[in-house]
């Protein structure tokens, strides 16, 4: 067999043939970095949480409903509003490879209104070990309005499904 030369204009041969064992060497170094970039984690973070210097702006028996919304914007889901508090919500989630997402941190900011639409409490939540722990607070009374509804809120961490979102009961194998 003869040798795959190319002749140049300058007269010089140019050697065309490739080894089998360069091809299988890049094809193995580029499998090797698909699989590592594969393997790296991703985060991904859902909801809004009002920072603490926005919220050191809100004044405790001062602002009202209008005032707070200027200030820190409303929260964005519609669900999250009721008549006696404001509750943000924001999660981090942690995506890797081809495992299910795993949620990884859970914070709510509640803003809780009088019933003139004063504002009474501002309060931070995080989880500790899956118990909802405040972070800080500042209230002008102890009685914390809409606890249950926080603890509804922080304790479905990881408790989420499709078919919980949207209100179908789940199907089992076989039956």
């Amino acid at each position: 067999m003869g040798k795959a030369r190319r002749i140049c204009r300058d007269g010089t041969a140019l050697d065309l043939r490739v080894s089998l064992g360069g091809i299988r060497l890049w094809l193995c170094a580029i499998l090797c970095m698909v699989s590592v970039a594969a393997c790296t984690a991703v985060y991904r973070d859902h909801g809004y949480v009002p920072t603490d210097l926005e919220l050191e702006q809100v004044k405790v028996g001062v602002d009202t409903h209008e005032t707070v919304a200027a200030l820190v914007g409303r929260p964005s889901a519609s669900g999250l509003l009721n008549d006696t508090g404001w509750y943000y919500v924001q999660s981090r989630w942690k995506h890797f490879g081809a495992r299910a997402p795993k949620e990884i941190d859970r914070q709510v900011v509640a803003i809780t209104f009088s019933a003139a639409g004063v504002v009474e409490n501002v309060e931070r939540f995080g989880l500790e070990g899956g118990q909802a722990v405040v972070l800080s607070r500042r209230v002008t009374d102890s009685n914390i309005k809409g606890v249950s509804f926080l603890r509804q809120l922080l304790g479905s961490v990881g408790n989420l499904s499709a078919s919980s979102l949207l209100g179908q009961s789940p199907t089992r194998p076989g039956g």
